[in-house]
């Protein structure tokens, strides 16, 4: 498919080649340290349609007349062996003959949305390969072989969505990027690289912060690693590219003294870390070295303290308070700080008056959970009850699954007078509401409680109904469609309005009462219910047969003539 290319087909200065198919050799591409390759600083004369709103072009900044550089040291200094190993060329970078090539591509390494051509130059191949390594996550690379391509491998990185609320870290990503082809290339024992523009104009990635972003990061791992790589090349597809990376690679890579001096007052603010990273100051590390004095120690050996206090004398300690540096200190908050704030908060709250408890509902002034701590506490229960056998839980048929509603959701069946407070492990029990709960709470389901002779058992209070309700997380509030209470009575409609009020709304507004069996037949069919027997007698009993016979034996409902 590729054919060599004499030299006398290629024109220096980043010129594409006439036949883009034709392989092209590193000696036919310009060094940007050759003398030809060099071009005058001509700000004056810069293409307008280059700058942006957001982003001041630095090389547009007060001109040299106005701005000094007499003292400044610079921050890339002239260095000949770097700028050796850097070229810049208009043209694909799979048409190189190099050890790698980089692909811009997408999370799921797709050939609908690499960087064009290069999977129609690499052959089938390539986008088979691709499917066996599992996608890419933003800001990282992969490797691949390259098939029919002059080159050796493919390096596929993915870069980052671009917006200006997060231009921080659309930055360090684009920058962990290079990195990590760079990182890549050293790992397979290869030498040189060719890499296009990782950006994408789908992901709105601006063309002069997305140049410098990539000049910079690549000057920074040369400085260190500049001994295992021989060639990083520049590869531009449209004249805009070329231009920016003509006007930006003197500033990293100056030549001469010339342009160092002039990349001075050129090169913008925030050039990066020792990475190229943008430096977030609010995130810096402050260290301050201790002070070299000597502190006069008490003639009386201090008094022995308890562990405990130990550590709250050296924490209000005022000498070593005195040497803290207070923009580092607020950066973010304690973690003892935000629980002494959680406990202040609760302690508040249990000062006043506790008028459930005072109802008799239990204590339900217990912290409020936000919606990552329930999801915490629920991941948390719910590995716990799959590593553990609850099964005498189970056989105790208090909670079980039945079959599915009118509607076709499923229904989940609880039995009130199985619950036997005083020979049940609560904690246990939670475990295993947890467990059955888990595969119904992802989508509607419906509750179907029983509560029939119930009152005869003593039930949990409000407290223990609320933590139950934050442990199965909003998700169950979110998809629950209705609890049905069959055989209410008004002790129970009392609870379920103290749960209204004192614990959520929004869950037991969903209480539908049922007070024969005939009405909930009409909510769920007979043939998805297991029904103890007592609950038929309960029936029996409660509405005295009117308009309903069963039968305990086989569970046969039909209408009194």
């Amino acid at each position: 498919m590729y054919q060599r290319v004499p030299a006398s087909v290629t024109t220096r200065g980043g010129s594409p080649t006439d036949n883009g198919d034709s392989v092209v050799t590193l000696d036919q591409v310009p060094r940007w340290s050759d003398a030809e390759s060099r071009s005058s600083f001509g700000y004056d004369n810069e293409d307008p349609s280059f700058t942006n709103p957001f982003f001041p072009d630095p090389l547009t900044s007060p001109s040299e007349g106005e701005s000094s550089s007499c003292g400044m040291v610079s921050r890339f200094p002239v260095d000949h062996e770097i700028n050796s190993k850097i070229y810049l060329w208009r043209g694909n970078p799979w048409n190189l003959e190099v050890d790698a090539v980089v692909n811009s591509t997408n999370e799921l390494l797709d050939e609908a949305h690499s960087s064009p051509g290069l999977h129609a130059a690499a052959g089938p191949g390539l986008a088979e390969e691709c499917t066996t390594l599992g996608g890419c996550r933003t800001g990282m690379a992969k490797v691949t072989n390259a098939y029919d391509l002059p080159a050796r491998r493919v390096i596929h990185t993915v870069g980052p969505k671009y917006a200006m609320k997060y231009h921080t870290a659309a930055e360090n990503a684009l920058s962990h990027c290079y990195r990590s082809c760079l990182e890549l290339l050293i790992e397979n024992g290869l030498q040189s690289i060719a890499m296009g523009c990782i950006y994408t104009e789908s992901k709105n990635y601006p063309r002069e912060p997305a140049a410098h972003v990539a000049i910079r990061t690549i000057r920074r791992f040369l400085e260190k690693q500049k001994n295992k790589i021989t060639a990083v090349v520049f590869c531009t597809t449209t004249s805009t590219d070329t231009e920016i990376y003509k006007r930006l690679l003197p500033l990293y890579f100056p030549r001469d003294k010339h342009e160092e001096e002039v990349a001075i007052s050129k090169l913008p603010a925030d050039v990066g870390d020792e990475n190229g990273e943008t430096i977030i100051d609010e995130r810096k590390i402050r260290i301050k070295p201790l002070p070299k004095k000597n502190i006069p120690r008490p003639s009386q050996p201090p008094a022995d303290f308890p562990v405990i206090d130990v550590g709250l004398v050296r924490r209000n300690s005022s000498y070593l308070d005195s040497y803290l540096d207070p923009a580092f200190m607020s950066v973010i908050k304690d973690p003892d700080q935000r629980r002494k704030e959680q406990w202040k908060k609760t302690a508040q709250a249990q000062s006043g008056w506790n008028c459930a408890k005072m109802l008799g509902f239990g204590d339900l002034r217990g912290p409020p959970l936000s919606a990552a701590e329930e999801c915490s506490l629920h991941s948390r229960y719910l590995a716990k009850a799959n590593s553990l056998n609850l099964s005498e839980i189970a056989e105790m048929k208090i909670v079980y699954r039945g079959g599915v509603d009118s509607e076709g959701r499923p229904v989940m069946v609880v039995v009130g007078a199985h619950f036997l407070l005083r020979c049940l492990d609560l904690e246990r029990f939670v475990l295993h509401v947890v467990k059955e709960f888990e595969p119904l709470i992802q989508k509607p389901y419906t509750i179907v409680y029983f509560h029939s002779a119930a009152s005869l058992q003593v039930q949990p209070d409000l407290g223990w109904m609320q933590r139950l309700q934050q442990i199965l997380t909003r998700k169950h509030q979110k998809n629950l469609h209705a609890i049905y209470v069959l055989h209410p009575n008004f002790h129970l409609k009392a609870t379920i309005f103290a749960l209204q009020v004192f614990v959520d709304k929004v869950t037991w507004k969903k209480v539908v009462y049922v007070d024969r069996l005939l009405q909930l037949f009409k909510y769920v069919p007979r043939e998805q219910l297991t029904i103890p027997d007592f609950v038929f007698q309960h029936d029996l009993e409660v509405n005295g047969g009117k308009g309903l016979i069963v039968d305990p034996r086989t569970k046969y409902v039909y209408h009194r003539p």
